[in-house]
């Protein structure tokens, strides 16, 4: 029995986008259907290379074909992914389709290694990433990936000259660190430090991106309203510890994030060393700084809660030797950053299908 390209589109169209809502066909996700005897093959394009439902997509697709043209045919799909972005503006970064920015109201939290695990996590998962470290006063990139004596590199491009990030495991970083000695401070005023900002983001080739990843330096000051003066911001990871202190500095940098003329959505809260769990007690839980702290400020800000990270020793040894803890396959440090990672490339798509583009 023969069947056709509108049987199996029909049969798709009952396969449900778990997060948008609506079916694969009217979501124009179904690609290149190929039909040879018993067997079809095609492509289902993802918003995400990160999509964390891929496996159950695929699934009902397979069990919607078979229960409408019999279990006897043979399915095969390619999962692919084109990531979303409601961006139109072509002023500013136009080959990046989402920006994201790591913020927390206080130093110390972990902020800088939420980032970097955020950025290699969505480019271990396929995706194309770059990571500018923001924090001109205190870079930390160049240290956690091992890059303390690389300098990015420059070119000629349509009559302007421009800085070509350093690359290490597939992502594009750029930072301060990377042009001043590894000992040398940075002591500049407000309006210097905005200025190289601005040259970092405008003056700087970052080619074509999925996600970049702005890894913001604590407070509530100059550096963060550069960048929300110069960056169409998709949206904000904020980061915080369990303790009180970290609390109430996290709440002050999210309302400021609120008020600005430009209101940026937070993604999600990420709670950093939430518990430590000893290698020889692996069921023990101790929670050092206070527990369900960022679970209650999710739910105050009525955003969601990314996830828990533990205190891991694998954690501050990458940070320290230059290979980040989450390069480790299977491990539990990438199997906490990749669920928070999922998360996040899941709020942005919805948050893009559900936003009017935003032009600048």
């Amino acid at each position: 029995m023969s069947f056709t390209s509108k049987e199996i589109l029909k049969a798709l169209s009952t396969v449900q986008e778990p997060d948008l809502h609506k079916d694969l066909v009217t979501l124009n996700m179904i690609k290149d259907i190929e039909i040879s005897g018993d067997e079809v093959s095609f492509k289902v394009v993802l918003t995400t290379p990160a999509c964390p439902l891929k496996e159950k997509i695929e699934k009902d697709c397979i069990r919607a074909i078979q229960k409408e043209l019999g279990n006897h045919i043979i399915v095969k799909i390619e999962m692919t992914a084109n990531v979303t972005s409601n961006r139109l503006d072509k002023l500013v970064l136009p080959k990046v389709k989402n920006i994201i920015a790591v913020a927390s109201g206080k130093g110390g939290v972990g902020k800088s290694t939420v980032s970097s695990s955020l950025a290699l996590s969505l480019s271990l998962k396929g995706a194309k990433v770059g990571l500018l470290d923001a924090d001109i006063h205190g870079p930390s990139i160049p240290m956690m990936f091992g890059e303390m004596n690389s300098q990015p590199s420059m070119i000629d491009k349509d009559g302007k000259s421009l800085m070509v990030p350093v690359e290490k495991f597939g992502i594009k970083l750029l930072s301060i660190g990377f042009l001043i000695k590894p000992e040398q401070a940075v002591v500049w005023r407000g309006p210097m430090v905005s200025s190289a900002l601005r040259q970092f983001v405008n003056d700087t080739d970052w080619g074509e991106l999925d996600y970049l990843i702005l890894d913001l330096p604590p407070g509530t000051g100059d550096i963060h309203l550069t960048m929300l003066q110069v960056v169409p911001l998709t949206g904000i990871v904020m980061v915080t510890t369990p303790q009180a202190v970290a609390l109430a500095d996290a709440y002050k940098a999210a309302t400021m994030f609120n008020m600005t003329p430009t209101k940026v959505p937070i993604l999600g809260i990420v709670e950093n060393m939430a518990y430590f769990t000893p290698a020889e007690l692996p069921q023990n839980k101790y929670y050092i700084f206070g527990n369900g702290g960022g679970k209650t400020m999710s739910n105050e800000l009525d955003v969601p809660f990314l996830g828990e990270v533990p205190i891991y020793m694998d954690i501050r040894e990458g940070g320290d030797n230059g290979i980040p803890a989450v390069m480790a396959d299977k491990s539990p440090v990438q199997k906490a950053f990749f669920e928070i990672a999922e998360k996040v490339a899941r709020q942005i798509a919805v948050l893009n299908a559900n936003l009017k583009p935003v032009e600048q």
